[in-house]
């Protein structure tokens, strides 16, 4: 017999490579580990771990298993907090991973709208950029993705398996110097800043960036480059460069020494927010699938 606890356990040590590990990331000991294991194996009728020196390989049936579980996981907690809800013993709980800007812009509004409506209800917050998010909530280690890509060069298929729930439209504007020669102008096109140093964002923004700036006729010359929006925008501040950012980035930020301007032509990224089928039935989820989308309407 399979148990949903030896395939947490299991999930543990194929990520970590060892029981020892396994027992420091689950909080339990070592031996409790090797003994989920043991009646993992026996419920499996067939081994699921080998040895190599100091780490633990699977073996075929143990990547089999493996391959199931986030799924097998995911709809067990998804039946867990349906039940509990309509049995009325709680509110539930709610995993939630963001990019920063969204977690400095639209999760603040929309979780203090929770715990005002569902003060029962217990969210927990991490930052995860796209894609590592989206793996993050595929693999069950998260209920909801806040989450983007941009517009023109998404693959429609991306996020097929998932519940896309859209949140807003944010737009991209520039950033030069105060001291900048476009400093005064309200919008820039991006071949006008052809010659320009560059800073660029998080690694999906880089290639954006990159694909923006070589639709407009250049390869951008990027001398500094941070997943940190304020950094960011201080590099740009100190004269170091130009860049371009999500307005919802801007916001969070204070711009000293930086002029935004507009982009032509307009670039945009969508923003969103994503989860499994099965937990898009959790009351809990699906609430807070609802106060996102009111944040970005506020």
């Amino acid at each position: 017999m399979i148990e949903a606890r030896h395939l947490r356990v299991l999930r543990a040590v194929a990520a970590t490579g060892s029981f020892s590990a396994a027992a420091r990331e689950l909080g339990c000991t070592q031996p409790a580990v090797s003994q989920q294991m043991k009646a993992l194996e026996q419920g499996a009728g067939t081994p699921l771990l080998i040895r190599t020196g100091r780490e633990m390989r699977l073996t075929q049936a143990g990547e089999a298993l493996v391959r199931h579980a986030a799924g097998i996981l995911a709809g067990l907690t998804a039946a867990e907090e349906e039940v509990a809800a309509i049995a009325g013993l709680r509110a539930g709980r709610v995993r939630l991973v963001s990019f920063p800007s969204g977690s400095s812009t639209l999760v603040p509004t929309a979780l203090a709208a929770m715990r005002a409506a569902h003060p029962g209800t217990r969210i927990s917050l991490v930052e995860a950029e796209p894609p590592r998010s989206v793996e993050m909530l595929r693999e069950g280690d998260c209920d909801v993705a806040l989450a983007f890509r941009y517009t023109g060069a998404a693959d429609p298929a991306e996020w097929a398996d998932l519940v896309v729930r859209p949140v807003l439209t944010d737009k991209l504007v520039g950033l030069v110097p105060e001291g900048h020669p476009l400093a005064g102008a309200e919008r820039v096109a991006m071949a006008d800043l052809a010659g320009e140093p560059w800073i660029a964002g998080c690694p999906r923004c880089r290639r954006h960036l990159v694909d923006v700036c070589e639709e407009a006729g250049f390869t951008p010359r990027i001398d500094f480059a941070t997943d940190d929006y304020p950094a960011v925008v201080g590099l740009v501040g100190a004269g170091l460069g130009v860049a371009v950012l999500p307005e919802l980035a801007v916001e969070s930020v204070r711009t000293k020494g930086a002029r935004t301007l507009a982009v032509e032509p307009a670039v945009h990224r969508e923003v969103v927010a994503l989860t499994l089928p099965d937990l898009a039935r959790v009351p809990a989820v699906a609430a807070t699938l609802d106060e996102l989308e009111r944040a970005a309407a506020r």
